[in-house]
């Protein structure tokens, strides 16, 4: 049996949360927490017990943004590996380039299909 992926996902808006969470707990192979803000996520790596795999991480959210988010997350030494898809609807090639430059595996267009999102999560996270 495959270790189970843990994924992190960081968004404000509860309904994305929500159908994210569902949609990846179909994969057997996935096990999903959710928190509503980046600080939340921050606190949560913080914490040193449950460490996931890779963050799902929206670009737009009000106080720490996506972006500052993975900068922080990139300044930490027992964090600065963890792979960070961003989730977003600005999803532009050069908006996609400008993420990845910031250090993200990969960019997730919201509305996403909730049947391919771990498809998606797994094609990104092979890839890097």
């Amino acid at each position: 049996m495959t270790a189970q992926i843990r994924i992190l996902c960081v968004d404000d808006d509860p309904d994305i949360r929500t159908i994210a969470v569902m949609a990846l707990g179909l994969d057997p192979g996935m096990e999903v927490r959710s928190v509503g803000s980046g600080a939340e996520a921050l606190a949560l790596l913080n914490e040193g017990g449950w460490r996931p795999d890779v963050v799902l991480l929206d670009v737009m959210m009000p106080g720490m943004d996506g972006p500052a988010v993975l900068a922080t997350i990139r300044g930490r030494s027992e964090t600065s590996a963890l792979p960070v898809i961003f989730m977003t609807a600005r999803a532009r090639k050069a908006d996609v380039d400008a993420y990845r430059d910031l250090g993200a595996i990969g960019v997730i267009v919201k509305p996403f299909d909730p049947l391919t999102l771990a498809g998606e999560v797994r094609a990104l996270i092979g890839a890097c």
